[in-house]
């Protein structure tokens, strides 16, 4: 019997797998406001999607229309999310604008970081949290230490 690898190829350690509503529309707005590349679909029999697999660099985001009986429930039926996606992009105000183009909520405004990003913070239409960031400055430890201890002033 010949052996398997142990963590398949083309798959990250940790993906990311998210309980959706609407995943056909999750789809959608993940591959043109993040770029994700859609890899595989599985619908199931009443065609929703039970399984499905986006690509971006190489990261894989899995997601899945929610299926509260099987404990699969999306933020929609918690009342939120506890969980926040961070991803970079290269251009976080291009991002955030054409993401709230389709729906999404800002939860925090673009802007310069101390540590060296530009970021913000956005609620997608789906309840799921997204820091989405753009590198500007590389910033040392001992440098990021004084900006955080200047903004407490």
């Amino acid at each position: 019997m010949p052996s398997v690898q142990a963590i398949p190829e083309n798959y990250s350690r940790l993906s990311p797998y998210l309980a959706v509503q609407g995943a056909v529309q999750a789809i959608e707005f993940y591959t043109k406001i993040f770029g994700f590349e859609e890899r595989m679909r599985m619908p199931g029999p009443d065609g929703k999607i039970m399984h499905a697999e986006l690509q971006l660099g190489d990261s894989v985001l899995m997601l899945a229309e929610e299926m509260p009986d099987c404990g699969n429930k999306s933020p929609q039926t918690l009342g939120g999310s506890p969980v926040i996606l961070s991803i970079y992009v290269n251009n976080v105000d291009e991002v955030a604008k054409g993401a709230v183009a389709a729906g999404a909520k800002t939860v925090r405004e673009v802007a310069d970081q101390f540590y060296g990003d530009r970021s913000g913070v956005l609620s997608d239409p789906f309840g799921h949290i997204w820091n989405i960031a753009t590198h500007i400055e590389d910033v040392s430890p001992e440098e990021m230490t004084q900006r955080m201890a200047k903004m407490g002033q």
